[in-house]
């Protein structure tokens, strides 16, 4: 694999730190990955992202990606980095604004959002200098959160006017990320404006609606990052999964984000692993993504046919996870 996002042919897996950043996520049995919620202290979440990135970097990961809205994903990202001293051609890291965290450190909030979405361009050139004043002497790529065509950025001039001067001031590589039904009616809107040089989508082997679009994208030159391969852990109960992971003998996630990287539209898969074990469990797909493409096609093709969801209720039942 090719492209700004690689460095000195690293892996096609990167680290998302959504779930490390922040006491609470959808994740299922959150808890039995993590200490009990009351102790899931700012420090102790430091000291956890750091174990994992450490053992990221051990196993050849250089991708690692977090957004204002992830908590203190960027806070322990660039403690992380200084701590390492990395120089910023050592790494690739990307960020995304677009979303305020409002939860307060807190898994509970009461019903209240635990993140609140605003595209406007006040918000970012806000996020931006909270960006820029942690992450600035890294930083890769920039994208915005969550792009939809409901939100109307793609049509905002003045924000798409000042993403392009921040690749020109800033050297950053302009991105968006997508989520929800309307994925690949939303890329390509935004493939129509030229802005982009990459995209990190929501793909995985129950959620496919958006593979033909992000053909497009990598076909039009576009890096193609994928998030929530395993599908916040629903994934990992799909009989024909375990059947397949069984008969291949790998682990369920490993072949859930193999499966992914072996797609045409030839991604950077992110894991989302909040402990060593996960993320080395997770690094596996590298090695089971070269045997489904070799000797094993044909499970592939099987799960690709008896596993996919249709879109709307994917993103229901997503929609339904709690906080944990």
């Amino acid at each position: 694999m090719s492209g700004f996002l690689v460095v000195n042919d690293a892996p096609k897996l990167g680290l998302g730190l959504a779930a490390l950043g922040r006491p609470g996520y959808i994740n299922l049995d959150r808890s039995s990955d993590l200490e009990a919620a009351e102790t899931r202290t700012p420090e102790a979440l430091r000291t956890r992202a750091w174990e994992v990135l450490d053992a990221a970097w051990a196993l050849g990961l250089r991708y690692f990606d977090c957004a204002r809205s992830y908590g203190r994903s960027e806070e322990f990202l660039s403690g992380w980095l200084k701590e390492k001293q990395l120089r910023k051609e050592d790494v690739a890291v990307g960020s995304k604004w677009g979303y305020r965290y409002t939860a307060a450190w807190r898994v509970d909030t009461g019903g209240e959002p635990h993140e609140v979405k605003d595209h406007s361009l006040s918000h970012l050139l806000h996020q931006e200098q909270e960006t820029q004043e942690l992450l600035g002497q890294h930083l890769r790529l920039y994208q915005i959160h969550s792009a939809t065509l409901e939100s109307g950025v793609l049509e905002n001039a003045e924000v798409l006017d000042q993403l392009r001067e921040f690749r020109t001031a800033r050297g950053w590589r302009v991105g968006l990320s997508l989520s929800g039904v309307g994925q690949g009616d939303t890329l390509d809107r935004a493939l129509a404006t030229g802005v982009f040089d990459s995209v990190q989508a929501t793909w995985n082997l129950l959620e496919q609606s958006c593979g033909s679009a992000l053909e497009r994208a990598h076909e039009a030159g576009l890096e193609v990052i994928i998030k929530e391969g395993m599908a916040n852990g629903r994934i990992l109960q799909h009989p024909a999964l375990l059947r397949a992971a069984k008969e291949m003998d790998v682990s369920p996630d490993a072949l859930a984000l193999g499966a992914i990287m072996a797609q045409p539209f030839k991604p950077m898969v992110l894991s989302g692993a909040v402990s060593v074990g996960q993320l080395e469990s997770n690094f596996q797909a590298v090695a089971v993504c070269e045997r489904l493409l070799k000797d094993h096609m044909p499970t592939l093709q099987s799960l690709l046919a008896e596993m996919k969801m249709q879109p709307s209720a994917y993103w229901q039942e997503r929609s339904a996870l709690s906080w944990n």
